[in-house]
């Protein structure tokens, strides 16, 4: 991290979280931002998705050029896409080399998603992670694929090819352990069929504000009783969720033994156990990643998700404007993961006793993200269809 990178930034990272931008486009690539960013900003690394991309292809005039060519061509407007992603992610990648290296490969990485319509087709999801990883051709390029039930047989294969992935849309603990197995599958894989482990890098993206936005209502909806706190309650479900995966994360990565006897804190300690041998033959934690740290609700302070969310060992990608309020809105105050794990459950317990079912919640929440980003998917490709035969 450059020595100039704010105060409040270089906080985050001394308590242990990489800052990423959770944003590209080829305006930032070309105008010199994201290069401003990685030096002054503390950046480093940047991910994508289906709405980010969308966002950036319908708007302004960066992509014309390209997509004169690719007319001339003859593509298809999914193919003429995941050409110009491509393109952005390579040079993007190019950007962040540096930290790369000097990072041993654990930041300085670019994510580009493979098509969220195959978020339940794991075979289709894996012949593309594959075509993306060859056809962006960087070592600190990784692959996003959604940890869906169907999704996670596609992580360990995506894994066990030696490919780099960013599991993404996370919103249950009880998921993200399915996660960590599916990663430990496919590194075992990986070692088995003679692979460098040290090559291969992953993290697991949680998804937090969306979690908070669909609590929040459904407290809205049942507390009447004037001697329930609503304001102790709201806002925080996204945080606890977080600081339960982060408990289940040091417990399956050895970094912490369990607290007491529990089916599941032996389940994970198992799971440890496998870790250490591939620990051993140089593999790589798979870090927790924050994801949709930007708050949805502007009576929540905008850093809540990046204060509140400080720990060793992970990441937080954030769009600009989070960055930005980071830069000014107050200091890091150390860890705020680690030993949260008896507050957090006590949050959950709370709810339930109000009639929430959480499972319910995070369920929904996980087909809606694959629903939204198919949606933002099939607008940018008509976009560029009908950009394409005009």
């Amino acid at each position: 991290m450059p020595s100039a990178a704010n105060a409040n930034v270089r906080q985050l990272v001394q308590a242990g979280t990489s800052v990423w931008l959770d944003d590209l486009s080829r305006d930032r690539l070309v105008s010199g931002n994201l290069a401003d960013l990685i030096s002054w900003s503390g950046v480093v690394g940047v991910t994508t998705n289906p709405a980010i991309f969308s966002k950036a292809m319908t708007s302004g005039t960066s992509y014309d050029e390209q997509l004169a060519h690719l007319r001339a061509q003859g593509v298809s407007a999914s193919d003429a896409v995941f050409t110009m992603a491509i393109d952005d992610v390579r040079d993007a990648c190019d950007a962040l080399m540096d930290l790369y290296e000097t990072s041993g490969g654990q930041d300085g990485r670019v994510s580009i998603e493979v098509d969220p319509r195959y978020a339940h087709d794991p075979e289709k999801t894996v012949q593309q992670a594959q075509d993306l990883w060859d056809r962006v051709g960087k070592p600190n390029a990784m692959i996003k694929i959604p940890a869906t039930k169907q999704g996670l047989s596609a992580i360990t294969d995506s894994l066990a090819r030696g490919i780099s992935v960013n599991v993404t849309l996370i919103f249950s603990v009880e998921r993200y352990k399915e996660v960590i197995v599916a990663f430990i599958d496919g590194l075992e894989r990986a070692r088995s069929e003679g692979r460098d482990l040290s090559a291969i890098h992953s993290v697991a993206s949680f998804f937090v504000s969306r979690v908070d936005g669909a609590v929040d209502i459904k407290l809205a909806e049942i507390i009447a009783d004037p001697s329930t706190d609503f304001d102790l309650l709201k806002g925080m479900a996204g945080i606890h969720n977080a600081q339960l995966a982060y408990e289940a994360f040091q417990l399956a990565f050895g970094l912490r033994g369990p607290d007491g006897a529990s089916s599941e804190s032996d389940n994970l300690c198992t799971v440890a156990e496998r870790w250490r041998h591939l620990a051993e033959a140089g593999a790589h934690v798979q870090r927790p990643l924050w994801a949709s740290t930007s708050v949805k609700n502007s009576d929540y302070t905008p850093t809540l998700y990046t204060t509140e969310l400080a720990g060793p060992l992970t990441v937080n990608t954030m769009p600009e404007s989070t960055l930005e309020a980071l830069q000014s809105d107050g200091g890091v105050h150390g860890d705020a993961l680690t030993g949260r794990g008896d507050v957090a459950r006590a949050y959950f317990h709370k709810l339930e006793s109000l009639g929430i079912n959480f499972a319910d919640v995070v369920n929904v929440l996980e087909d809606d993200g694959v629903a939204k980003f198919v949606e933002s998917w099939n607008e940018l490709i008509a976009n560029i269809d009908s950009r394409l035969a005009s």
